[in-house]
């Protein structure tokens, strides 16, 4: 049973580099989390109407919630590695 985890994986990806251009700017480094999850759920909702192979979804709500719940994961997977280096 194949569950997209590339595309779940990328959409993480892409918004970790989102993240860490974010905190390069001088804005509020509260926004985030925000602004991460945010452009996950834009980026699986995208995913699912431009008919990305194995996507997750097959409804705009469960694209929403996998790109936004990737987008999170994006911000942990930055705070895990902080922790790790301390």
């Amino acid at each position: 049973m194949d569950f997209g985890i590339a595309n779940v994986v990328a959409i993480t990806v892409i918004v970790y580099i989102i993240g860490m251009g974010i905190r390069a700017t001088k804005l509020d480094n509260k926004w985030i989390p925000v602004i991460c999850g945010a452009a996950g759920v834009l980026l699986g909702i995208a995913a699912l109407y431009l008919g990305v192979p194995d996507f997750p979804a097959s409804d705009p709500m469960t694209a929403a919630a996998v790109g936004g719940a990737s987008g999170l994961a994006a911000t942990g997977l930055d705070q895990v590695a902080k922790q790790l280096t301390k």
